[in-house]
C-alpha cells in the first residue's frame, strides 16, 4: 500500500469500520504470508501483534523487534494487504519522548501503516501517568493528522480478573484524556467481564477496542451486543498456527519412528 493510497482514503476507511454494535474484527498477524492468508479469508483490515511478531522473530515481547526491523515488516505486511487498511502494534512507540514516539510511528505511515497500537504500559509492568502518555498521543496526532491511533491501556493486564472493577474509574479517565489527546480509539486488553466493558464503552468518548483468545462466535455476539467497535485477537492466531505446526511435526515424524 503506497503513501499516495493512504491519503486517497484508507485511513478514515479504516477509522469508519469501527462501529459500535458491528465491530471490526481484527485477526492479528506477524508476517506478509499470514496477513496474505488473513486477507484471503476475509478480513476487511489487517493488523500485526507485537507478541506474536516478537515470537516468530525467535524474540520475546516487549520492543525487542528494532524500529529498523519492525518498518521493514511494515512494509512487507503493506504490499501483502494490498487494498485493505493496515494497522501495526507500535508498543509504547520505541521511543523516551513524545517527539521520538511521533517520528517512529511516521515511519511506520510511511511504510505503508494507516495506524498503530501505542500502550501505557511501562517496561517495569505499571502504568505511565495519563498526562504523559497524553503528551505522546497529542505529539503523534500532531505530527500525522489523520492517522489512526488506538491508545491502549494496560491497566487490566497487571492483575488478577477479580481486580478489574477497581481499575474501571481509572480506565474511564484515561479513555476520556487519550480521547482529548487525539486518539481514534481505546484498547482495554485483559478486560472481560461484561458489564465492565459496556460501563466503559458508555462513558469513553472513543470506539472501544478488546481482546479475546478465541474464535468463539457466541462471545464476539456478546461483545457486539455490549457495543464493542473492534476485536482484537492478540497472540491467539499465531499460537494456534504453532500448535498445528507443533501437531503435524509430532504425526509425520512419529510415523517415521513407527516403521523403524
Amino acid at each position: 500500500m503506497s503513501t499516495t493510497q493512504q491519503d486517497a482514503g484508507s485511513v478514515p476507511d479504516f477509522t469508519a469500520l469501527h462501529v459500535p454494535g458491528a465491530p471490526l474484527v481484527l485477526v492479528n498477524v506477524w508476517d506478509a504470508g499470514s496477513a496474505r492468508i488473513v486477507a484471503t479469508a476475509g478480513a476487511t483490515a489487517i493488523a500485526t501483534g507485537s507478541w506474536s511478531v516478537a515470537a516468530a522473530m525467535g524474540l520475546e515481547d516487549g520492543e525487542q523487534v528494532s524500529v529498523a526491523n519492525l518498518v521493514a515488516l511494515t512494509r512487507e505486511i503493506a504490499a501483502a494487504a494490498d487494498t485493505l487498511p493496515f494497522t501495526v502494534d507500535a508498543e509504547r512507540g520505541y521511543a523516551d519522548t513524545p517527539s521520538g514516539v511521533a517520528d517512529v510511528v511516521a515511519q511506520l505511515a510511511a511504510a505503508g501503516a494507516v495506524g498503530c497500537n501505542l500502550e501505557d504500559g511501562t517496561a517495569a509492568g505499571g502504568v505511565r501517568p495519563v498526562k504523559e502518555q497524553a503528551e505522546v498521543l497529542t505529539a503523534v496526532r500532531e505530527r500525522l493528522p489523520g492517522f489512526h491511533v488506538n491508545a491502549r491501556t494496560d491497566l487490566f493486564l497487571n492483575g488478577p480478573a477479580a481486580e478489574h472493577r477497581t481499575h474501571v474509574e481509572d480506565a474511564i479517565a484515561r479513555g476520556r484524556a487519550y480521547a482529548a489527546a487525539g486518539a481514534s480509539s481505546f484498547f482495554v486488553p485483559g478486560l472481560v467481564e461484561l458489564p465492565l466493558i459496556e460501563r466503559i464503552v458508555a462513558e469513553v468518548p472513543l470506539p472501544v477496542n478488546v481482546m479475546v483468545l478465541s474464535p468463539d462466535a457466541d462471545l464476539h455476539r456478546r461483545l457486539a451486543a455490549a457495543g464493542v467497535a473492534r476485536i482484537s485477537h492478540g497472540p491467539a492466531p499465531y499460537l494456534a498456527v504453532s500448535e498445528a505446526l507443533a501437531a503435524y511435526t509430532r504425526t509425520v515424524v512419529g510415523a517415521v519412528e513407527q516403521t523403524a
